[in-house]
């Protein structure tokens, strides 16, 4: 599942101004803002931490922010080029929780629930896996670095992955591109059901990819992006058997065209 992703700022007070407002009442504390996002998105192909699962396939989002707390429901139905039982379809629940800890430093606990209902358990597909998860969101010169670390409880797979993205404003469209660089590290330890004795799969992976807004109205906006990600040194091994390549993990471009509302 791609990855979503998500972002505070100080105001200094001069001394006179800090005087007034210690004679006067606290104000009440702003409810926190609230926004559903709705993101219907098209995908050339389906790739995931370096491993292809599909080729063209729909990818919608429906997306709830309150303040700090973040949910929402990523899906993935496949339209060609199927993997069976894997991404066909594949329904993710996720949320996070952002905490600041200082200027342009934050905290950011989440969770992604991945749910195959097609799934076939005889193939080695899990029906189910939770994958909880931390990450450091800094900000430095316009540039955010993100160090992440994943636990996946079901197929005891430890991810350390890292991201830096940055967006160069083009003033005269009205629009900016967004950069994303990322890579990545993992380690399973059950990546097969009902296997035993049991299979381990091991891999790197990393991404380099673009995208272009363009905001149609206050609520809406149209994405097109462009990515090329590739999976290297993924291995699977059952118990004392010898290692094989895990022919999943492939070097690919990606096109990304998404149309978002906001309310």
């Amino acid at each position: 599942m791609k990855t979503k992703l998500l972002l505070a700022s100080f105001t200094a007070l001069a001394c006179g101004a800090a005087g007034l407002l210690a004679q006067a009442p606290a104000p009440a504390a702003a409810a926190p803002s609230s926004s559903w996002t709705i993101t219907p998105a098209i995908v050339s192909q389906y790739m995931l931490r370096g491993a292809r699962l599909g080729g063209l396939s729909a990818q919608p989002i429906i997306d709830y922010t309150s303040g700090p707390l973040n949910f929402g429901l990523w899906n993935n139905i496949p339209l060609a080029d199927r993997v069976p039982g894997q991404s066909n379809p594949e329904i993710d629940p996720y949320g996070s929780y952002t905490i600041e800890l200082a200027k342009d430093l934050t905290l950011q606990p989440g969770f992604i629930l991945y749910l195959y209902p097609a799934a076939r358990k005889k193939d080695g597909f899990y029906k189910m896996t939770f994958e909880p998860s931390v990450a450091l969101n800094y900000t430095v010169e316009g540039v955010k670095l993100t160090p992440k670390v994943y636990y996946d409880t079901v197929l005891k797979q430890t991810l350390i992955e890292g991201s830096v993205a940055y967006s160069v404003p083009l003033k005269e469209a009205g629009t900016e591109l967004a950069f994303l660089g990322q890579w990545g590290t993992f380690k399973a330890r059950d990546f097969l059901e009902n296997s035993s004795p049991k299979t381990k799969n091991w891999g790197d992976y990393w991404l380099a990819g673009v995208t272009l807004p363009f905001q149609l109205d206050k609520s809406s906006k149209l994405s097109i992006g462009w990515a090329y990600t590739k999976g290297t040194d993924n291995f699977v091994k059952t118990g004392n058997a010898p290692k094989a390549a895990n022919s999943a993990a492939v070097g690919r471009g990606v096109v990304t065209v998404a149309y978002s509302i906001s309310m």
